[in-house]
């Protein structure tokens, strides 16, 4: 009897691959292992209203936390009676001076605005009850070499790793267009020679694409990765419209695999943040990023 029904299961899902029904139908469709909380960043809630209704509406959505930039002009009261009040979680915060004075700058007062903005970012940080700043490392440009930069940046990060043993907070580097660590094994490499459990990384999974794919950097990466920020990027677009073109698409339209990033994130044993960092809006378009957001990572 079993092999009779084993023959005629088998029977059909062969006629229906060869008149168009998929075979998928036949399955059930594989769960995440992944454990993950989901945030976005503060600034791309773009109605007006107070932190607690954003704060509000946020958590009403669906989010589990949103991340905010710092320093910033917020009120601290506001925001842990927001936190309280709603449950909404900060996980982190955003440095706010690292591209406009880059720790790769030649000039020690430049550098040293942006180290004085990292240690405040890390006591909001802690204030607010998360665990990392993000921080872009540096810029390399016409002006700043490769070498300086390498060199300038982890001297200003290893002078920052007493007060995130201080604090408790984590500095978390982001991959981004500052044409700087653009390969998986120099960023691997750059965090192996700083050499400390408070420094990782944040790993933008669309800003890769324009050079590379995230499965890649997020096996080669492992476990330095301690954040996550979502982002789509279409190859086409760039090619057919410009350059930053390539991120006006939505997420799971663009050219991510997916299927194959939760596999990667899967196998390296991840399990924590993932941030929104696409264009906001209103109610309406948060909710709509945040459906997104489940689809990818159920």
């Amino acid at each position: 009897m079993q092999r009779r029904t084993f023959i005629k299961n088998s029977s059909l899902i062969a006629a229906g691959a060869s008149i168009g029904f998929p075979t998928t139908a036949f399955t059930q469709p594989r769960a995440s292992k992944l454990k993950i909380k989901k945030s976005l960043k503060i600034e791309m809630v773009k109605d007006e209203l107070s932190i607690m209704d954003k704060f509000k509406m946020l958590k009403e959505l669906g989010y589990d936390g949103v991340e905010l930039s710092s320093p910033h002009q917020y009120d601290h009261k506001e925001i842990l009676a927001a936190r309280d009040k709603t449950g909404l979680e900060i996980p982190g915060v955003v440095n706010s001076e690292h591209w406009k004075s880059p720790l790769s700058h030649p000039d020690p007062k430049v550098r040293e605005k942006c180290f004085n903005t990292v240690i405040t970012a890390m006591e909001d940080c802690k204030l607010y009850g998360g665990t990392t700043v993000l921080l872009v490392a540096g810029v390399v440009n016409e002006q700043i070499s490769y070498g300086e930069a390498y060199q300038r940046t982890q001297a200003e990060i290893r002078k920052m790793i007493p007060h995130a043993e201080r604090t408790g907070i984590k500095i978390a580097i982001e991959n981004v267009w500052n044409n700087f660590l653009i390969s998986p094994v120099e960023a691997a490499r750059y965090l192996d020679e700083i050499n400390h459990p408070m420094v990782g990384w944040y790993f933008d999974i669309g800003n890769i694409l324009r050079y590379g794919w995230p499965e890649h950097w997020i096996e080669t990466l492992d476990k330095r990765i301690m954040k996550l920020d979502v982002k789509e990027y279409s190859r086409k677009k760039q090619n057919d419209e410009g350059l930053w073109k390539g991120f006006d698409v939505e997420l799971m339209d663009g050219d991510n695999n997916w299927p194959v990033i939760i596999k990667a994130l899967e196998k390296i044993g991840y399990n924590g943040w993932a941030s929104a960092e696409v264009p906001g809006g209103d109610r309406e378009r948060l909710k709509l990023i945040i459906d997104r957001m489940n689809k990818i990572f159920s």
